[in-house]
């Protein structure tokens, strides 16, 4: 009994460990040439602790940790990185996961790649002028997409719309 108690908390352990884990990556994976590129040193100048984990070197918040998880006013969503405009507002939808959810992009605002981490297939979504990671896309949102742009609000800011 102690044994299994021993092994499934351990396993549960290691499992939340996972994500932490490439937040410590010694360099983010290259995903090509970007119009906007700065040195790893410029992009810890830059950004806040969390968000450099995330943009840079593909780490995860936690959920439900974002207040733009919470943002209802009309206006868009832009990249932390480089403030190219990714979504607006009216594409944002309250998915249930604790993440900014979209269910489509601004055109030419994101790219994908293949995202093979923690032992499954995803598609990763990065900025499409500075390559920082955003987040993941689902099959598993709303109409008119069906899509599920699951973002991380720490690669966000929010511009809300003029009055």
């Amino acid at each position: 009994m102690n044994n299994r108690r021993t092994l499934l908390i351990a396993g549960l352990g290691a499992a939340a460990a996972l994500p932490l884990a490439r937040s410590f990556a010694a360099a983010p994976v290259p995903k090509g040439k970007f119009p906007y590129t700065l040195t790893d040193a410029q992009w810890r100048a830059k950004l806040p602790g969390r968000s450099y984990d995330v943009l840079r070197h593909e780490a995860t918040e936690r959920p439900f940790s974002s207040p733009l998880n919470d943002e209802h006013r009309a206006g868009t969503f832009t990249c932390k990185g480089c403030a190219l405009l990714l979504f607006a507002s009216k594409t944002k939808f309250d998915s249930g996961t604790g993440w900014p959810s979209f269910y489509a992009p601004l055109p030419k605002a994101v790219g994908t790649t293949t995202d093979t981490a923690l032992m499954m297939e995803r598609t990763e979504v990065h900025c499409s002028r500075c390559g920082g990671h955003l987040g993941h896309v689902f099959e598993d949102g709303p109409k008119p997409t069906g899509l599920r742009y699951c973002m991380n609000g720490v690669s966000l800011n929010f511009i809300p719309a003029k009055a």
